[in-house]
Formats: C-alpha cells, sequence, structure tokens
C-alpha cells in the first residue's frame, strides 16, 4: 500500500469520526465546497513557493495540495484508484493529443 493509499484510508476512516476530535472530519462536515474550496487555497500556496523560489516549502505545500486532494476526492466519494486509472489510461500519450481528443 503506497503512502496516498494508507492516507486515503485514514481519511475514510475520518469521515464518520467526530468533527470536535478530527480535522478531516471537521472539513468533510461542512461539504464538498469547502473541501474544494481548501483544496484551491494549497494549490495557490504551493504556486507561491514556487513564485518565491522556496524549495522547502513548496514540498511541505505540496504535500497539503495531496492532503487536501484526497480530501476533496473523499467528499464527492471519488476513489484514488479511479483517479490513478485515468492517469494510467493517458500514459505514453501527448498531452497535446489528450487535449486535442477532448474536442
Amino acid at each position: 500500500m503506497t503512502t496516498l493509499e494508507r492516507l486515503e484510508a485514514t481519511i475514510a476512516a475520518r469521515k464518520s469520526a467526530d468533527p470536535d476530535s478530527s480535522w478531516t472530519a471537521k472539513l468533510l462536515s461542512k461539504g464538498a465546497q469547502k473541501c474544494a474550496q481548501k483544496f484551491g487555497e494549497e494549490a495557490i500556496e504551493a504556486c507561491m513557493a514556487v513564485a518565491k523560489d522556496d524549495r522547502a516549502n513548496l514540498v511541505y505545500e505540496s504535500a497539503d495540495v495531496l492532503y487536501h486532494l484526497l480530501v476533496m476526492l473523499a467528499a464527492k466519494d471519488v476513489p484514488l484508484a479511479e483517479v490513478l486509472a485515468e492517469l494510467e489510461r493517458r500514459e505514453g500519450t501527448s498531452g497535446i493529443a489528450e487535449k486535442a481528443a477532448r474536442g
């Protein structure tokens, strides 16, 4: 099991936890829109680390981005495996060709 898969399992377990005892449960209790907002905030912070050429903070914020992405996916009941399958489907395809195929 990968680190992301373990994190996904932890997030799933926290869905039913008391929001007063778990940040994940608290975030999920506020709904998918709040989870999406928090994901966006973390993505912006990662971008700001790039703009400041702050490698250590980029690593830190990227971890936050991955965590909040998994929380957002959990809020919409989208398993990580589904996202990974989409990445596998795209593997070996040029990004330009993939974008053109979307129509």
